[in-house]
């Protein structure tokens, strides 16, 4: 029977095919589950059939990066206040079991104890877009590295005559003469045309994944550009940090709630690790890794090129701080710097967004 009047969490489980819905009251109480296709027409059976049962207060949905992101873009789309849930602790898991059913409840449960209170990303803007081409530079960096190993390896295997020619070459010459050798049209069992044969395709290979990594890298470079301004003119952030700092926080700004936030969300929030008469912190080992590789790298470039870095490592290293502790705190201090530049970005995308 409808109860439109009563108020009631929702909780999804998410998988490739289908998604398996779970309904409970605000009292925690199990109301209903149902397994719906992964389809719009199967986001839309799955919120009617929630609404079937009372107000919707909020629901809560695993998996919002990959399987549930369709999903959280539909009932973000119809108002409905969705959260994030993360994967359920393997203690929970030894308890109780695993199911789909079980996992759908599990959501919605804490949703309701107040466990899932992160915004998904809603992936519907031009973050979206500097994501997916940064994605694709990197599987083609990824590549390019592979077939570099390829190539080193096959030339300490080759016929002595072949390696004497590559050996002590740099890395660009070195792929440059291997992919003018000739091919040979005629199969051969004589290992040295086998052998140039392979280090052709293997060249061939790493020059088309060096020009596709750097139109990529070119497209994210005017993509960050247009989209974060204010963030690209920060010191020691190139596109790559930018497009990884922006993407783990999304198309949303609500997830830019504090600074404290951002820091906690990339990484580096500084954690109490004091023992008896030792006072220190220590780096949160949580968080987005890709923006904390971001951040890293951006304090590295800093130590190298800006004199006042520099100044701070050596006046705490004479304090007694080791250069761990030294980093973490400078990791921390651009976070402040960053959360003031994309505080200004997101302000102008939603004044874009609004026109």
């Amino acid at each position: 029977m409808t109860r439109p009047s009563r108020r009631i969490i929702g909780g999804v489980d998410t998988h490739a095919a289908t998604h398996h819905g779970a309904v409970i009251d605000l009292n925690g109480r199990h109301l209903a589950d149902h397994e719906f296709p992964a389809t719009k027409a199967g986001y839309e059976q799955m919120r009617c059939w929630m609404a079937s049962h009372g107000t919707i207060h909020a629901v809560g949905i695993e998996g919002t990066g990959s399987y549930g992101a369709g999903l959280a873009r539909d009932l973000s789309a119809h108002g409905i206040n969705v959260r994030e849930v993360p994967c359920p602790t393997r203690r929970s898991r030894r308890q109780s079991g695993k199911s789909d059913p079980q996992d759908a409840q599990s959501a919605a449960q804490m949703v309701l104890a107040n466990n899932a209170t992160s915004a998904p990303k809603y992936g519907n803007g031009a973050i979206e877009a500097i994501r997916a081409i940064r994605v694709a530079k990197v599987g083609a960096v990824k590549a390019k590295t592979a077939a570099m190993n390829t190539l080193r390896a096959l030339i300490i295997t080759a016929p002595e005559l072949l390696r004497n020619q590559l050996r002590g070459l740099p890395s660009l010459r070195l792929v440059n003469t291997c992919a003018a050798f000739r091919a040979n049209p005629t199969p051969s069992p004589n290992p040295l045309p086998a052998m140039k044969a392979a280090l052709r395709s293997v060249a061939q290979r790493i020059q088309l994944l060096q020009a596709e990594a750097k139109t990529l890298h070119q497209t994210l470079e005017r993509l960050t550009t247009a989209a974060a301004p204010h963030t690209s003119a920060v010191f020691a952030l190139g596109p790559d940090t930018v497009a990884a700092l922006i993407t783990a926080i999304g198309d949303n700004p609500d997830r830019l709630r504090s600074e404290a936030a951002l820091a906690r969300l990339a990484g580096v929030a500084p954690i109490p690790a004091s023992s008896g008469k030792t006072n220190r912190h220590r780096l949160h080992r949580g968080g987005n890794r890709a923006a904390n590789g971001a951040l890293h790298i951006a304090v590295v470039v800093r130590l190298r090129y800006d004199d006042r870095s520099r100044e701070y490592m050596i006046r705490r290293t004479q304090q007694g701080h080791s250069k761990p502790e030294i980093i973490r705190c400078l990791k921390r201090y651009l976070v402040r710097e960053v959360f003031t530049a994309l505080k200004k970005d997101y302000e102008a995308i939603l004044t874009l967004d609004n026109l």
